[in-house]
């Protein structure tokens, strides 16, 4: 019997991949959009929607970075508001371990898990940066290799009160010592699906022992396989087994009606997602120095980029991304010479998110090969449209998946456990 695929839904956020111009483009504030992306991924009998959440807006040379989402409603509103316009669909929430507590956590994911009958995950994050912790009373307060351990024991804290429901708990240990009785009865999944987003060594061994799924950047044949391969091989350590944890990795999309046709259209939404400005911004972040007199359709700046602690993104990625910024100039300027690239096309080049471009039935078949071949089990899936960017992958590659018989055709359980199978 050929593998089962999972599909979910990320609402765009915090990314360059959304193209703003695009006349289909609304807002990522007001509730119509979460309604029509969550009711379009229901329709399509999707495993989850997936919303992400940062707890600074990043800047960028002292201002908030241009492409950020300023006013993005809180996770948990969103996620109880769309549990009563939805009937199956689970509904997954970036909640942050190292500025929160177990007790209110607890709370509130039992809450949606009883309010949504059952359909509730967290997708359990560490911050990783001092600028994101000024938000808060402790700050920076836990080095980075520090920040896994006080989230394995904040899950196992939360853990402790879910299988409580309404009744007496206590926990100590060297992050928590907690105590009193939990005010929640135990919700219709008992614990919340729980999704993790660690890439790193501490990541991985952290979703090989905690989680329901892991989420991944690996979408290709090669990367693919050997990041599954790796993350469940874990799992034995730990008592479980490969079934027990899914393996998701992010994929954006382009269809069309030829392979030609959607190649087209794949360079034109690239063109739109790197303006010249953000291109600049983005060469920025490596080069940690102000390039704003540049010229995007110009070549690489000749100046080396500015090394050390501090830098002129903060709350970015690319802090972690790029380590050693020097090597990473170097390799750009030698791409950007051995293909005549200007700095836009450049980060063009570099910063390419398209994991499927094609027709539906191409497309349809890419997805179901990487599941059959264990490069994935599923994928989540980021339209560069919202909230009208999924319509068209759910009319079309959808039903050829059901088809193939690898995609369900209606939804066999009530839970969001019973979508991803996993108990």
């Amino acid at each position: 019997m050929p593998k089962q695929i999972h599909l979910a839904a990320h609402f765009p956020g915090v990314n360059n991949t959304t193209v703003w111009s695009d006349p289909q483009a609304g807002s990522h504030i007001e509730f119509a959009s979460f309604v029509h992306l969550a009711q379009t991924a229901e329709r399509a009998k999707f495993d989850f929607f997936f919303l992400a959440e940062g707890l600074r807006l990043r800047e960028q040379g002292g201002e908030i970075y241009d492409l950020d989402v300023v006013g993005r409603p809180d996770t948990f509103t969103v996620l109880a508001a769309l549990a009563a316009v939805t009937d199956r669909l689970g509904l997954a929430g970036t909640i942050n371990s190292t500025f929160n507590e177990p007790y209110e956590v607890a709370r509130q994911f039992a809450s949606l898990d009883h309010l949504s009958d059952g359909r509730a995950a967290w997708n359990v994050v560490t911050s990783w940066d001092a600028f994101t912790g000024e938000n808060f009373r402790r700050g920076g307060f836990l080095k980075q290799e520090d920040r896994y351990t006080r989230a394995e024991s904040f899950l196992r804290t939360a853990w402790k009160l879910f299988d409580t429901g309404v009744g007496p708990f206590e926990h100590t240990d060297q992050h928590f010592d907690i105590s009193g009785t939990f005010g929640v009865p135990r919700s219709p999944q008992g614990r919340p699906v729980i999704l993790q987003a660690g890439d790193s060594e501490e990541g991985r061994e952290f979703a090989a022992a905690t989680a329901d799924a892991i989420f991944s950047r690996h979408a290709t044949l090669e990367a693919g396989q050997k990041f599954y391969s790796d993350v469940k091989s874990r799992l034995a350590k730990y008592g479980r087994t490969h079934d027990q944890l899914v393996v998701l990795p992010a994929a954006t999309f382009v269809l069309g009606d030829t392979d030609a046709d959607a190649q087209e259209k794949a360079a034109v939404v690239r063109r739109q997602q790197v303006s010249g400005a953000t291109a600049i911004r983005f060469l920025e972040q490596v080069w940690n120095r102000d390039l704003s007199g540049y010229d995007p359709d110009g070549p690489l700046p000749d100046v080396e980029p500015l090394t050390g602690e501090n830098t002129i993104a903060k709350g970015r990625a690319s802090v972690r991304m790029f380590k050693d910024p020097v090597q990473t100039a170097r390799e750009w300027r030698e791409k950007a010479a051995a293909k005549n690239l200007s700095i836009r096309d450049l980060v063009i080049d570099v910063s390419a998110r398209q994991t499927f471009v094609g027709p539906a039935d191409s497309v349809a078949t890419q997805i179901d090969d990487l599941v059959q071949q264990d490069a994935a089990d599923g994928f989540i899936l980021v339209p560069h449209v919202t909230p009208g960017g999924l319509d068209e992958f759910a009319d079309t590659v959808v039903p050829l998946l059901q088809e193939r018989g690898v995609f369900r055709a209606d939804y066999t359980g009530p839970a969001l456990r019973d979508h991803l199978g996993v108990r």
